[in-house]
């Protein structure tokens, strides 16, 4: 049987988006508290019933919440600019590149998308496959 399970985090950090125009209000300095939620997929074993424990997802997401929280983002080495769609890259980016073996193989392997949710009506998704193609063969 093939399950989708995900787990929702949350990090508070500021921001600005310097790329938007003169007098934009998400121009100056303001903050959110995100929620991330990380969705992985794939082929339950027969042998536990469970796709993968809730637990390695939350060791995958900890070394990126420390970078994360309490930051202002446009201080974090390649979220210069830190609108939604760059973060869910670059938390995509982390998730395969933090640490390898173990759990982060695991959650890397089965890893289907990626959601951040910027506030309780905006937010951005991206897929696994959708960042490979953005970031090329030998992401």
């Amino acid at each position: 049987m093939i399950a989708t399970i995900a787990k929702r985090f949350t990090f508070d950090a500021a921001h600005h988006l310097p790329t938007m125009p003169e007098g934009h209000k998400c121009r100056r300095p303001h903050g959110h508290t995100y929620e991330v939620e990380i969705v992985v997929r794939g082929q339950v074993p027969p042998e536990t019933g469970l796709l993968l424990d809730y637990a390695h997802i939350a060791t995958a997401w900890e070394h990126l919440h420390d970078l994360l929280d309490h930051r202002n983002l446009n201080d974090v080495p390649g979220l210069e600019v830190p609108s939604t769609e760059n973060l869910v890259a670059w938390i995509i980016a982390g998730l395969k590149e933090a640490r390898t073996g173990g759990v982060y193989s695991q959650v890397w392997n089965l890893l289907e998308r990626v959601r951040v949710r910027e506030s309780s009506t905006t937010w951005c998704e991206m897929t696994k496959v959708e960042w490979m193609a953005f970031c090329g063969p030998n992401a």
